[in-house]
């Protein structure tokens, strides 16, 4: 499967978890939309709980989030990240005022996985009504296989340095094949969320 997230905002090297979380909640918005389309509307049971002889199960609770990772070893499911990051700094410039670029890529990967603890949430956060359940990219960010990034300038009036726009092209890619045996899926045969 290959499909594109998108980003403009403030993007901090060494954010506090409310970052993380802005920038989480703004991938779950998309991923929301993700979840209605092909081929992924064919498997909500994977996470709704309608159909209980499922052997996939991808609700992970954390705190009083019920988050729902794409990217998971449930799926035996990896990925590839293609992002193209505008930022307001010259050509060639990683190491910024904004942060250098590696830092600045943690606080994104930890914003496309869903937190590890209840730690890693904001203190005090509350699951909105479109939250529940909580979309996110990766059940964790080992499953980042490949990355590449290519950065240009942000041609905007801002002076702040910590803006970006990004665009996030990811690639899943199977593990092992999965198939559906009578209204089981089992990681047999030829079929792959791919």
């Amino acid at each position: 499967m290959h499909f594109t997230l998108i980003y403009t905002g403030d993007l901090k090297a060494n954010a506090r978890p409310d970052d993380k979380h802005e920038l989480r909640k703004t991938f779950h918005s998309q991923l929301k939309v993700l979840w209605q389309q092909e081929p992924l509307v064919e498997h909500k049971q994977w996470y709704d709980n309608s159909n209980p002889t499922t052997k996939i199960n991808l609700n992970r609770k954390v705190g009083p989030f019920k988050f729902i990772p794409l990217v998971s070893p449930a799926l035996h499911l990896v990925c590839k990240l293609t992002i193209f990051m505008l930022r307001p700094e010259p050509p060639g410039a990683l190491i910024t005022q904004g942060g250098d670029i590696d830092n600045r890529l943690k606080t994104l990967f930890d914003a496309l996985r869903m937190p590890k603890n209840e730690g890693e949430l904001p203190k005090e956060t509350t699951v909105a009504a479109d939250e529940d359940p909580f979309f996110c990219l990766l059940e964790d960010d080992n499953l980042i296989t490949e990355v590449s990034v290519k950065t240009d300038r942000l041609l905007t009036s801002s002076n702040d340095a910590s803006k970006v726009h990004l665009d996030i092209l990811v690639e899943t890619r199977p593990t092992k094949m999965m198939t559906k045996i009578g209204t089981k899926w089992d990681v047999s045969g030829g079929f792959a969320l791919a």
